[in-house]
């Protein structure tokens, strides 16, 4: 059976299909996993986050506005989800574990991986990525949001705004402060790209 286009899943879940369901979470688990995973920093709460989030897909699609982007929804109702389990546990985000950045760097996701071809320069760059991970622990939630969304996913200011249900001048405020915590960690690090002053 032919996958299931993003119409078609939409389509499907409003009319409360199974497979709808299914294919949502087969096209986006490994998204919202690592979203979940960098905002709360161990794979113990990011599978509870994750589990919380595809319940609340499948219990409350209605409330999914047509013509809105999927992707960007289910990133929303993940935020809402890692923001609401932290509170419940009273607690800030954990260290990242070593093995969990080597998890990201073989499965491709969450931080981006290295691309340089020389193997010095890759493994200098992997431990450049290893200290941003580390160096996220030091922002709130929200500002780790902002940053993730932005630099992970690559999502303009006004899509994260969209996504997060937050104001275009609240995202600059988060990513200049996670930028700035970010460059104060990283102080004495080579120039990371990106990492600079919002300016869309």
């Amino acid at each position: 059976m032919d996958p299931m286009d993003e119409s078609a899943i939409i389509e499907g879940m409003a009319r409360g299909e199974e497979r709808a369901f299914r294919e949502l979470v087969e096209r986006y688990k490994k998204k919202v996993y690592y979203l979940s995973l960098d905002m709360a920093g161990n794979p113990v709460d990011a599978e509870d986050i994750s589990q919380e989030v595809f319940l609340k897909v499948y219990r409350s699609f209605a409330t999914f506005r047509r013509g809105a982007k999927l992707g960007s929804w289910l990133y929303r109702v993940t935020y809402n989800a890692a923001i609401d389990h932290l509170r419940r546990k009273g607690a800030a985000p954990e260290p990242v574990a070593d093995e969990v950045l080597e998890l990201r760097s073989q499965d491709g996701a969450g931080l981006p991986r290295s691309r340089a071809a020389d193997p010095v320069a890759a493994a200098e760059e992997s431990e450049l990525q290893a200290r941003i991970a580390k160096a996220l622990e030091k922002v709130s939630p929200q500002e780790r949001a902002v940053f993730l969304l932005r630099h992970n996913e690559d999502l303009m200011l006004k899509d994260i705004a969209e996504t997060l249900g937050l104001s275009i001048g609240s995202v600059k405020s988060y990513l200049f402060r996670a930028v700035r915590k970010l460059q104060k960690e990283l102080c004495g690090a080579a120039p990371v790209a990106g990492l600079e002053a919002p300016h869309e």
